[in-house]
């Protein structure tokens, strides 16, 4: 096929993030300097992330059959250059202004460039239409994590998490070539419409069946879904504060997305059988995310069984299918970004510059309203949000997926949502009220100013602002929603 103007308009996003990650690596090559490695990637993405304007009037168009540039691939573009974003301003309070003894013992600007080509990656993925662009884009997104999640080569924790998440994730990498190649062999086809005009007109033979099992045992695990989420608390522990929320954030909503377009362009992977699949999958997830999370006294253990359970929340919605699922999955998406981007951010700022270990345990947060006001008010919300409570973002998100579960009468999923929720609730107010605990001693308003962490800080309270905004007013991301998911079938 030809390029044209409007290939290379429509491309924009992408060409601008791989230029981004080919500038952070010459100028690293030039001269190392942790400022300048911010500078490159931050300016980078938000060109990125401002091309998708013009890039909209390109579209849809489909360039070569592997992606489809449309309004659906443009929105989820967006959700992943902006939690990209985020996760590099917190990179940069978290690995601090200066080397060695006072900040992060090691190189600091790989990270940047480590980010800059997995949030590439995001961006192929949430556009495929193919499954060669599909793995592509996922092993773009992954390998790069391995060194992320290991970055702090120095801490034990820190490799033993980047071992584990490789290797697990090369098994799930497996599962899933294994089973696009069963699909292959039985439709002869490689696109997700062709896959679906393909295998529509006969019933699902044993390939196929086992060939879409295959498939979601190798997505199960980058989603961390019941029972493939073993790997969840001990990585987002292992890993520096920033990769744990980039992992939590990009990664996530990137599988996600193409599963979204997947399941509603090819009607031969969803039915029946998978539908069942993932409902016994999406109740597991709910209950058991929520359960083994309650007695957990690391934070960010805690927030990694939290995104289980929520992304059976999800399911839900996928299980659905008709109606307002697709926009319930994009809100429901959005909110969880953006409390999960503000939960880890408090992590980050509170364990930067690097000092050793993570802030993670729950017993460091103790009385912290007395020393860190802001902070405090940040995690709050992000609670709150998580769990639901009306005039947050998350309020938005779970309503829009119970009105979809009662639209399609998936009661029992509903149960399971229901008392998944009101256990989250539990976690959530334990970690709220220790914020607030008074204890005998205590100096208030006693911690210094980092102005290494302003950028930090106040994206912080943008995100907590802006979760309150879309709680009371959430309109102007309910037509956002509503636009990409025209485009989606």
């Amino acid at each position: 096929m030809e390029f044209t103007q409007q290939h290379l308009i429509a491309l924009l996003p992408l060409l601008i993030t791989g230029t981004t990650a080919i500038a952070v690596m010459l100028a690293i090559a030039w001269r190392r300097n942790h400022r300048l490695s911010f500078i490159i990637t931050s300016i980078g993405l938000t060109l990125a992330l401002l091309s998708i304007v013009p890039a909209l009037r390109a579209a849809p168009l489909d360039v070569t059959p592997l992606l489809r540039l449309d309004a659906f691939a443009y929105f989820y573009s967006a959700v992943v250059l902006v939690a990209t974003l985020a996760c590099v301003t917190l990179a940069h309070a978290y690995l601090g202004e200066k080397a060695g003894p006072e900040g992060f013992p090691g190189n600091r600007e790989e990270l940047y460039l480590l980010m800059a080509l997995s949030a590439a990656g995001g961006l192929v993925l949430v556009s495929s239409q193919h499954l060669a662009g599909f793995f592509i884009g996922l092993e773009l997104l992954s390998v790069p994590v391995y060194g992320l999640v290991a970055y702090a080569f120095f801490n034990k924790r820190s490799l033993e998490a980047g071992i584990k998440y490789m290797v697990l994730s090369a098994a799930a990498s497996a599962f899933l070539l294994f089973g696009m190649a069963l699909l292959y062999a039985e439709s002869g086809s490689l696109s997700f419409s062709g896959i679906g005009a393909s295998l529509a007109a006969q019933d699902a033979s044993v390939l196929v069946r086992a060939g879409i099992g295959m498939m979601l045992i190798g997505l199960g695990f980058k989603l961390s879904l019941v029972p493939f989420h073993l790997w969840t608390p001990d990585v987002y522990e292992g890993a520096p504060a920033p990769v744990a929320t980039f992992l939590a954030t990009v990664s996530k909503v990137a599988v996600f997305a193409v599963l979204l377009r997947l399941y509603q362009m090819s009607p031969a992977t969803s039915g029946g059988w998978l539908n069942d699949a993932l409902s016994l999958i999406a109740i597991a997830s709910i209950l058991i995310g929520n359960l083994l999370a309650l007695n957990q006294s690391n934070l960010k253990r805690l927030l990694g069984y939290s995104s289980i359970a929520h992304f059976g929340y999800l399911l839900v919605a996928l299980v659905a299918t008709n109606g307002l699922a697709v926009e319930a999955i994009g809100v429901y998406l959005v909110t969880y970004v953006l409390t999960t981007l503000g939960a880890f951010g408090v992590i980050t700022l509170m364990s930067s510059p690097f000092n050793g270990r993570d802030a993670d345990a729950l017993y460091e947060y103790r009385g912290l309203f007395w020393r860190r006001p802001y902070l405090t008010a940040v995690l709050t919300v992000m609670m709150l949000s998580l769990a639901g409570i009306p005039l947050t973002a998350g309020f938005i998100g779970k309503f829009y997926v119970i009105a979809t579960g009662v639209e399609s009468q998936l009661w029992w999923l509903l149960g399971a949502l229901i008392i998944g929720s009101a256990v989250g609730l539990f976690y959530y107010l334990r970690v709220m009220v220790t914020l607030y605990l008074v204890e005998p001693g205590i100096r208030r308003h006693d911690a210094p100013i980092n102005w290494g962490q302003r950028a930090g800080g106040v994206m912080l309270l943008a995100i907590a602002a802006l979760a309150f905004f879309l709680g009371i007013y959430p309109q102007p991301l309910l037509e956002l929603v509503h636009q990409a998911g025209l485009t989606v079938l």
